[in-house]
């Protein structure tokens, strides 16, 4: 009796020993079936990555055409003052005058016509003009400059006071002076142009210019002789 009882045990304990494994092999393969379930397979991960780089470059190539978009209805910039300053130096007709002012407020430059001889009678007439205005200004500056010395002189009993004023009237008498030795030349720029010698190079005979004459009417040299001269005294003074 003792032996079928124990050999009973034995059988039981095996069948739940196999029961046992049975249910863990089972949980096993519902846990792998739900992770499987959850976890995404290489397939529709591929096709994830794949479906977003098409978004991105959809709005990538949404963007570009946004710009695309803009900077044609964005506005023309303006050209530089520079640029149309040129421009319009370009476009200039031949006879305008380069130099907009000359050395009297109230003659304006004068305007060359195309194959016009050089220093004919407008021309003569122009820097007669000029010459003339010119030599007027200084003798009108030399004649205030006697009245104001007139006016103003007084002994001053202060010697601060008096040298200030001597100082003044010293400056502008060397002013005058100068603007005397100035009138000489213009007296002599008139005679020239009595006698058509006006406007040519003492040295070297060539036409001095209608523009150089303009800004310097009392100029005996052309610009190429003068630089010459200018070099020469720089290298004397040396």
């Amino acid at each position: 009796m003792a032996t079928k009882k124990k050999a009973a045990k034995k059988t039981a304990k095996k069948a739940a020993k196999k029961t046992a494994k049975k249910a863990a092999v089972a949980r096993k393969k519902v846990t792998a079936k739900k992770a499987a379930k959850k976890a995404p397979t290489k397939k529709t991960a591929t096709k994830k990555t794949a479906a977003k780089k098409t978004a991105a470059k959809k709005t990538v190539a949404k963007k570009a055409a946004k710009k695309k978009a803009t900077a044609k209805k964005a506005p023309v910039k303006k050209t530089a003052p520079r640029k149309k300053a040129a421009a319009k130096k370009k476009a200039a007709p031949k006879g305008t005058p380069l130099v907009q002012h000359t050395v009297v407020e109230g003659v304006a430059p004068y305007v060359e016509k195309p194959g016009e001889e050089y220093m004919n009678e407008d021309q003569r007439a122009h820097f007669r003009e000029i010459l003339l205005e010119w030599k007027r200004e200084l003798m009108e500056e030399v004649d205030r400059t006697v009245h104001h010395m007139q006016d103003e002189a007084a002994n001053f009993p202060d010697p601060n006071d008096r040298a200030t004023q001597e100082s003044e009237f010293s400056m502008e008498l060397r002013t005058r002076d100068r603007e005397r030795k100035l009138i000489k030349k213009i007296d002599e720029a008139l005679e020239k142009l009595e006698h058509d010698e006006y406007g040519y190079c003492e040295a070297c005979g060539v036409e001095i210019g209608i523009r150089r004459l303009e800004a310097r009417p009392t100029a005996t040299l052309c610009i190429d002789c003068k630089t010459l001269d200018e070099i020469r005294e720089k290298q004397l003074g040396k």
